[in-house]
C-alpha cells in the first residue's frame, strides 16, 4: 500500500482517503478538506499501513471510496487511531461478493480481461457519462495496465484468505447509478447499524468527494438519507 500527504499542514484533524482500485493521488489533488491535512492509501497489492504517519492528530475522519472500503475495513479494525467517523462511498467490505459486492464472475473476468482496451471501458462506466468520463482523463491515474492487473489479482487472493473484518462503519454513502458495486449490492451489505445515504451519482463524481466542514456532509439537496435500506 502506498500513503501519500495532499495536504499536510500539520493541524489537529486528519482526513484519512482509502481510494479505489487502480487509483493514484491524481484525481484527488484538488480535494478541499475544510482545512484539515488529507492523507490518501492507494495500491493494495498488499495491505501494509504505516500507523506513524497518523500519529499526532487528535481526530482523524475516514472516508473510503470503492475498494478502499474493504482495504480499510481489513487494515484498521485493529489499530487504534482515533477515528471520529467513519464514511464509505460506494464500497463495501465484501468486494467479491455475489449479493453484497462485485459478482465474482465479473471480478475474475475483469482481472483475466484486463488490457487497455477493457481498462477504458471500465473507467467510462466508472463515470458514467461520456463528459464525466473526459474530464476524468485530465486527471487519470499514471500506473500501468500490468500493475493494475497485478493488483486485482492480490486483492482477489486477499479477500479469498483473509476472515471477515469487524470494523464499523457510521455512514455509507450509496451511488444510485454505480455500474461498479451496484447500488442493490450496497444496500444489502450496509443492512444493520449504518446510516445509508443515497445519491444520484455513478461509481465516481466529483460530487462524492467534495464535502464541507460539518461533519463532512454531502448537500441535502442531493441525498435521501434510510436508516433501513432494505
Amino acid at each position: 500500500m502506498k500513503q501519500t500527504f495532499i495536504h499536510r499542514h500539520h493541524t489537529p484533524h486528519l482526513v484519512l482517503f482509502f481510494a479505489g482500485w487502480g487509483m493514484d493521488t491524481n484525481p484527488f489533488k484538488t480535494m478541499e478538506t475544510a482545512g484539515s491535512d488529507l492523507l490518501v492509501c492507494y495500491d493494495y497489492r498488499t495491505l501494509n499501513f504505516d500507523e506513524q504517519l497518523c500519529s499526532g492528530y487528535e481526530e482523524i475522519t475516514l472516508i473510503a471510496w470503492s475498494m478502499g472500503v474493504w482495504a480499510a475495513t481489513q487494515v484498521l479494525q485493529k489499530q487504534t487511531l482515533p477515528l471520529v467517523r467513519r464514511i464509505a462511498i460506494n464500497g463495501t467490505p465484501y468486494p467479491v461478493d455475489d449479493r453484497r459486492g462485485i459478482a465474482s464472475a465479473t471480478f475474475e473476468g475483469t482481472t483475466e480481461g484486463l488490457n487497455e482496451a477493457s481498462l477504458r471501458k471500465f473507467q467510462r462506466r466508472m463515470c458514467g457519462s461520456a463528459s464525466a468520463y473526459q474530464n476524468f482523463l485530465s486527471v487519470a491515474p499514471q500506473r500501468g495496465v500490468e500493475e493494475l492487473k497485478a493488483e486485482l489479482k492480490a486483492i482477489g487472493q486477499q479477500v479469498a484468505t483473509l476472515p471477515a473484518a469487524t470494523l464499523r462503519w457510521d455512514s455509507a454513502v450509496v451511488g444510485t447509478a454505480d455500474r461498479i458495486f451496484l447500488p442493490e449490492n450496497q444496500l444489502h451489505a450496509w443492512q444493520g447499524e449504518t446510516s445509508v445515504i443515497q445519491m444520484d451519482a455513478p461509481h465516481y463524481a466529483d460530487a462524492l468527494f467534495q464535502w464541507s466542514e460539518e461533519l463532512f456532509r454531502w448537500p441535502q439537496e442531493q441525498t435521501t438519507r434510510i436508516e433501513n435500506p432494505l
